[in-house]
């Protein structure tokens, strides 16, 4: 019985990868990309650990500001993918056009959430016993104009990404999640890393902190009573939700701050963070893209019990997962070899990404249907709401599979 269900199992994913062979081939190598991306974002956290040290309470915000470039981009991609299966993508920055809309929604958003990203980091860190924090002004600073400098790249990159799969027939669905996200954990910990260069100048980092809130929520003020129907809706629905997904990638970076020995003993596992975490979000991001194309379109409805298409889906990012945190360990190891950094070995990495990530795919495929699921039937764009939600989710799943993993195979 058990080898009949087995062969149905198998049967069944070998049938979907087929169905969608150019599907999985965009995702996988969309994936192996970021992957690879995710890498220097490893490498720079490993070599700022000094200014971790001299910024007490960084940390915290660290997986909350990579997250947040994620949440609101990787959200945009989703949207703009459903536009172009719709037929109406045309870009353009001017604010009666459906594009121009969620460009600026988006820019508001990068603004407002970076300036609460603060707010809870200075707070949680300190109410969970991270001594001597760094100053409310100095996590403002950090935060807005990191936050800026990296959104500018991002943004980019988004647009890059929705004209070429215009122009070249790519689902964009399978695409953009990975590739935005990597952007995003690429050039946000250097964008931080270069905005900390503004802290502890006594009046001119209370002055650039002071304006940069100011100008953050004036321009949230402004749009959110704006009477334009798309920007107004991506608004409205946004914010709670990644208010909800800053503080999860709060908590993930609590999760790290407070297991952090473990990280400084082998170098090699704080190159994997960033990458690691970033795949476990990509793969839900994929689902939850193509979940919500699926619904917009009346492909699956919001069942209960998910339908073949979804179950499909399911099969397809399972596929997906193995090889990526395969990959991805012995990169890791491959990257920490050269720069010197220590490391349990090419096996113990192997085991600890595909515990962790396997544990996190399965979460993955959970959130993201019955969140795309719950917010189509609540009348909701689950573009707005699939990503952020997932991909903060997944942050902090991603952060606890990745430790306990770590605990399970007595890494220390």
């Amino acid at each position: 019985m058990a080898t009949r269900a087995l062969r149905r199992s198998v049967a069944r994913v070998r049938a979907a990868a087929a169905s969608d062979a150019a599907g999985l081939r965009q995702a996988l190598a969309a994936l192996l990309v970021s992957s690879g991306g995710d890498l220097l974002a490893g490498l720079t956290l490993g070599a700022i650990t000094g200014t971790l040290e001299a910024l007490p309470g960084l940390l915290v915000l660290v997986p909350a500001a990579i997250g947040m470039r994620g949440n609101i981009f990787g959200a945009l991609g989703s949207r703009l993918g459903t536009a172009i299966h719709t037929g109406t993508f045309r870009f353009s920055w001017r604010r009666d056009t459906v594009v121009g809309q969620n460009l600026w929604a988006s820019v508001v958003l990068t603004l407002s959430i970076s300036a609460a990203l603060a707010v809870l980091a200075k707070t949680m860190a300190s109410l969970f016993g991270v001594a001597d924090t760094i100053s409310l002004l100095d996590f403002l600073v950090i935060s807005i104009v990191g936050g800026v400098l990296s959104s500018v790249v991002v943004l980019a990159v988004t647009l890059g990404v929705a004209g070429l799969s215009v122009r070249r027939g790519w689902d964009m669905d399978n695409v953009a999640a990975p590739l935005v996200t990597a952007s995003g954990d690429m050039v946000t910990l250097p964008s931080l890393f270069l905005a900390t260069f503004l802290v502890g100048l006594g009046g001119v980092t209370a002055v650039i902190g002071t304006l940069s809130a100011l100008v953050a929520v004036t321009a949230l003020g402004l749009a959110w009573r704006t009477d334009r129907e798309v920007m107004r809706r991506v608004l409205h629905e946004s914010m709670p939700v990644l208010l909800v997904a800053g503080t999860i990638d709060i908590v993930a970076g609590l999760t790290i701050e407070h297991r952090v020995e473990s990280f400084l003993t082998y170098p090699a596992l704080l190159v994997l963070v960033p990458p690691f975490l970033e795949d476990t979000g990509a793969l839900g991001g994929i689902l939850s893209a193509r979940l919500a194309s699926k619904l917009h379109l009346g492909v699956i409805t919001p069942a209960v019990k998910p339908q073949r298409p979804a179950r499909d889906d399911f099969a397809i990012i399972g596929l997906l997962a193995v090889p990526v945190f395969t990959l991805l360990a012995l990169s890791a190891d491959l990257v920490s070899a050269l720069f010197g950094f220590a490391s349990p070995g090419a096996l113990q990495m192997i085991a600890i990404t595909l515990i962790g990530g396997l544990l996190s795919t399965a979460v993955a495929v959970v959130v993201s249907y019955y969140g795309s699921a719950l917010t189509y039937r609540l009348g909701l764009d689950p573009d707005n709401y699939g990503i952020p939600l997932l991909t903060s989710t997944m942050d902090l799943v991603g952060a606890l599979s990745l430790v306990f993993a770590i605990i399970v195979l007595r890494v220390s």
